[in-house]
């Protein structure tokens, strides 16, 4: 069969209309005319006959096996637009528009956080994220997702894979660049016992690891994890959030410091260990919410360390379950708030009601952002602009930052 590729999914995929519905095709751009078996309503074994423009060589040796990536094959320009447009097409989706800001992308080599999958092997251990599609590993020695730290310490995830692992079984290796170095989080290892603990702790060691969890446990701190954030040093919990890239963070700070402009009184949703909280804290007073209780210690914590400062309190709470109400916004001036992307329909309905000044939404998900802004606006905000931020490039995802007014 013959196809002409017709758009683009918002998950990235190819895809043309048939007689009895869409047709999906992997890896293959608008434009491009492509021939290849129809099964079912995928085109399998596609060959490209006409390329598009807007086709690359894509600049990862990887990209063809590897799932950890999924937009190599396109330039840049094109996949900027494509992520706009699916930040356009969800507000269009509740009815809503906005000026949209030129989009941000984090470059190429600087992912600081990721999760590595590991397998033991007779030989060894293999390293490496998983075919598109596929529970098969492949191996990524030329990475060029993962910051340069993340690559130079994939010997040492190689030897805890070798260690703690088993040919049964997968272990999943969360890894964080730091200020001290590695600092790696893993589950699915065997069970920790004396033994197994002396002898990751030897791996930490000589790998020069800052910290090293298992299943949760730290069983080795060499230094602490330490992450700025503003003027203060943080040290999240193991595993816990941190934005992908220094660069993707350092655009959605931007954002939300261009949101609450001057305000002096801020209350900081879903506030994770202080990404906003502490940068704002140079200018307001914050109140930080948020409903895991070590990252709420690991923010208060960075904010007494820290000097010039103003106040911030905490507060552990869970926002789904008993969102802050009307009251407990009286005398703020801004809100920040940055759900998970599940966004926050019920924390937003309350919100709405509080009549807030101003309100800095943070996203990674802009169906929920959209559906939660079209509560807002029916209470008598005005979204003035959304900023898309792409610091998952190559890949599917786009995040992004706006301001409502009220």
């Amino acid at each position: 069969m013959i196809l002409t590729i017709e758009k683009l999914g918002h998950l990235g995929e190819a895809m043309t209309q048939g007689e009895n519905g869409p047709i999906f095709v992997a890896q293959m751009l608008p434009g491009e005319v492509v021939e290849g078996d129809l099964v079912g309503n995928r085109l399998e074994n596609a060959r490209i006959l006409t390329p598009s423009v807007n086709r690359v060589k894509p600049p990862c040796v990887h990209a063809r096996s590897c799932g950890g990536c999924l937009m190599q094959h396109a330039n840049d320009d094109f996949v900027a637009e494509w992520k706009t447009e699916v930040v356009r097409s969800a507000l269009a989706g509740q009815g809503l528009a906005a000026i949209l800001r030129p989009i941000r992308t984090s470059p190429a080599n600087s992912r600081r956080r990721a999760t590595i999958a590991g397998r033991r092997t007779k030989g060894g251990a293999l390293l490496g994220f998983h075919a598109r599609g596929s529970d098969a590993l492949v191996a990524v020695p030329n990475c060029q997702l993962l910051h340069p730290d993340l690559m130079a310490a994939f010997p040492a995830l190689e030897a805890l894979v070798i260690t703690g692992g088993s040919r049964k079984t997968e272990l999943a290796l969360t890894i964080t660049r730091s200020l001290a170095g590695p600092d790696v989080s893993v589950t699915g290892g065997k069970p920790l016992d004396g033994q197994l603990r002396l002898e990751l702790a030897r791996v930490a060691e000589a790998h020069g690891l800052s910290r090293l969890s298992w299943d949760a446990e730290v069983v080795a701190l060499r230094a602490s994890p330490m992450q700025a954030m503003g003027r203060a040093r943080v040290a999240p919990p193991p595993g816990a959030f941190l934005q992908a890239t220094e660069a993707g963070e350092a655009d959605l700070l931007a954002a939300v410091m261009d949101a609450v402009g001057n305000a002096k009184r801020i209350t900081d949703l879903f506030a994770g260990s202080g990404t906003f909280s502490l940068p704002l804290s140079e200018q307001a007073e914050v109140h930080a919410v948020e409903g895991d209780a070590a990252m709420m210690a690991a923010l208060d914590k960075g904010w007494r360390m820290a000097e010039g400062l103003k106040r911030i309190t905490t507060e552990t709470r869970d926002l789904f379950r008993r969102p802050l109400e009307p009251d407990e916004f009286k005398n703020i001036q801004a809100v920040v708030i940055d759900p998970p992307r599940a966004g926050a329909e019920a924390q937003t309905k309350t919100l709405a009601t509080a009549r807030v000044p101003v309100i800095a939404a943070v996203s990674c998900n802009p169906v929920t952002f959209a559906r939660d802004a079209r509560i807002l606006i029916a209470a008598g905000y005005r979204l003035d602009w959304v900023q898309p931020i792409d610091q998952f490039r190559w890949s599917s995802h786009v995040e992004l930052a706006a301001r409502f007014s009220l």
